[in-house]
């Protein structure tokens, strides 16, 4: 795939401060979201001392760790999943059609580009935004397609 099939979502900029002699600097960090919107995408977090910078290496960094997930026919998840990252935890849950993206920001960025159009989500414990946005692609990393669910029963027996 070429690198122009990616649309990117900055999910947020934040700005650190630390103070010299002469005065403070400033330092900004980017979390961006890439993906395709037919299954793969991906999250980065980029810093710098200039907020575009940060961005191109927040997009740079959620290249190196694009996803492939399922989307099935109606636009939603196989199953219901929780993801988790430090005290964060993100549910997933499917949704029939029409229903939409209910999420928060930044669980809707992540799974919209990744190509889903009916979703439910739910952040749990912290709130934090870096968190929840890597406890959505744990969960994601989770998903199964109904086909690979069988197959790893049959393993088991």
């Amino acid at each position: 795939m070429a690198d122009t099939d990616f649309e990117d979502k900055v999910i947020f900029i934040r700005r650190t401060a630390k103070t010299y002699q002469g005065g403070r600097r400033f330092r900004f960090g980017a979390m961006v979201a890439i993906g395709d919107r037919k299954g793969r995408v991906g999250v980065g977090l980029g810093k710098a001392k200039e907020v575009p910078v940060a961005v191109q290496k927040g997009q740079y960094v959620a290249r190196r760790n694009l996803i492939s997930v399922p989307v099935l026919e109606g636009g939603t998840i196989p199953h219901e999943v929780l993801g988790a990252h430090g005290t964060s935890r993100v549910m997933l849950k499917p949704a029939g059609e029409g229903t939409g993206v209910i999420a928060g920001s930044v669980p809707r960025a992540i799974v919209e580009l990744a190509g889903y159009s009916n979703l439910l989500t739910k952040e749990l414990g912290s709130l934090n935004l870096t968190n929840v946005a890597y406890a959505v692609i744990d969960g994601l990393k989770q998903l199964k397609t109904y086909e690979e669910a069988v197959a790893e029963r049959k393993r088991a027996e």
